[in-house]
């Protein structure tokens, strides 16, 4: 079942009876070629791509729980690849050409919605260093236009420039940024995959890894054992819990990282803005609500709720930037579980032992990078080899030295 403008119309003069389940509920088999550990964003693409792309057939995907239940459905839904290092930038570049094309590709309304994002600058240094990394961004194929103050009062003339602590002197704008709708996108993947052969299995946890001769020979689950040729593990802030079940520890920290939302609102917010003086980010949704968040909280969590000192901060700078906000109620929060690595750049990589490939580490790009994560972790397990704008994601970058210091995205308290 394809969408189209002419199955809505279809539809609604037929009485909606000719719908279909956007995806199977199949019982697991007893062995695949492929498992991917984890149905959320990242596992779900990375499934559709090696159906699509790469033509592997006998793929499953385990979702402990049901789908949408992880991270995909627990952040701000903000896409973006206004990077600055040579690792990070070419890769989220080519993760925003994918999300360009999404729509049409998935045949499902994932509400891309590219109205651009402002990183706003209040020094004179914060300026010159956004003017580095816009021409790093030009350098690596994407856009990036450096505003001056009248620029964005143009823009969003209800900021506080007038602030005496934190004046708005600027920002740093990528026009081709936006949102999308998370859960749209994990349907979208989910029902690709679904139609290509893909069983995508819910509420089938991973409880152990059955290795023997130093190579994985399938997974242990709350559904029974399954069989697999190759196993990859995209499970987001559990990465570390699951992985350890194999014998492995990574250089990876699990913390809590909130969001929240507003009451709906008339149109206000143009695109995504965010906090040079302090950690804020914000957008407003479709609904109208303004979605935003900040830091990660302070400690090592598996909960997927925060606490009130983080609460405290977000809105801090959310007063800071714009007093007005200060007048909307806020109507829900929630938090997802982040896995920090410690230079603030994900893995995706083959691990030590045969057949177990690994991605995560994602901290603050998780949601942007879910199409080019699902790629390439798909070129990985479908080739053996690193896609080539992945190539920097490797687990013994920390032991050559060659890591990946994204300034502000780490675990590391000196990077905030």
């Amino acid at each position: 079942m394809r969408f189209s403008g002419f199955r809505v119309v279809k539809e609604a003069l037929t009485g909606h009876k000719g719908w279909g389940m956007l995806w199977r509920n199949p019982d697991p088999k007893p062995a695949y070629d492929i498992v991917i550990v984890g149905g959320g964003g990242h596992g779900l693409a990375t499934a559709f791509y090696l159906a699509k792309t790469f033509k592997q057939a006998r793929v499953a995907v385990l979702e402990k729980g049901w789908l949408g239940s992880g991270n995909i459905g627990r952040n701000t839904t903000i896409i973006r690849s206004n990077y600055l290092l040579p690792g990070n930038e070419p890769f989220y570049e080519f993760s925003m050409k994918l999300w360009e094309n999404l729509e049409q590709e998935t045949n499902f309304n994932s509400m891309v919605s590219q109205r651009g994002i402002i990183n706003l600058y209040h020094t004179d240094g914060q300026r010159d260093a956004y003017r580095r990394r816009g021409n790093a961004m030009l350098l690596a194929g994407a856009d990036a236009r450096l505003l001056g103050q009248d620029e964005v009062r143009e823009i969003a003339p209800f900021l506080n420039f007038d602030n005496a602590r934190f004046p708005i002197k600027g920002g740093l704008m990528q026009p081709r940024a936006g949102t999308a709708r998370h859960d749209g996108v994990a349907w979208g993947y989910a029902r690709g995959a679904d139609m290509r052969g893909v069983d995508i299995i819910q509420n089938c946890e991973v409880t152990g890894f059955r290795i023997e001769g130093g190579k994985v020979q399938g997974v242990e689950t709350s559904r029974g054992y399954i069989g697999a040729g190759k196993v990859g593990v995209a499970v987001a802030g559990n990465s570390s819990r699951v992985m350890a079940m194999a014998g492995m520890r990574l250089p990876i920290e699990s913390h809590v990282l909130q969001a929240f939302v507003s009451e709906g609102l008339k149109p206000t917010i143009p695109g995504v803005i965010t906090f040079g003086a302090g950690h804020f980010y914000v957008s407003q949704s479709d609904k109208g609500g303004l979605v935003f968040g900040g830091d990660i909280d302070g400690y090592n969590s598996y909960a997927q709720r925060g606490n009130l000192p983080v609460v405290e901060d977000v809105v801090e700078g959310g007063m800071a930037l714009m007093p007005m906000i200060g007048r909307a109620r806020l109507l829900r929060s929630w938090g997802g579980i982040m896995d920090m690595s410690m230079d603030g750049s994900p893995i995706i990589d083959r691990t030590e032992i045969d057949g177990l490939y690994f991605n995560g580490g994602w901290c603050y790009g998780g949601f942007k990078a879910t199409p080019a994560s699902g790629y390439a972790f798909a070129h990985l397990l479908a080739t053996d080899r690193p896609h080539e704008t992945a190539e920097a994601y490797r687990f013994d970058r920390f032991a050559r030295g060659y890591v990946i210091d994204e300034k502000g995205v780490g675990a590391q308290p000196n990077l905030h």
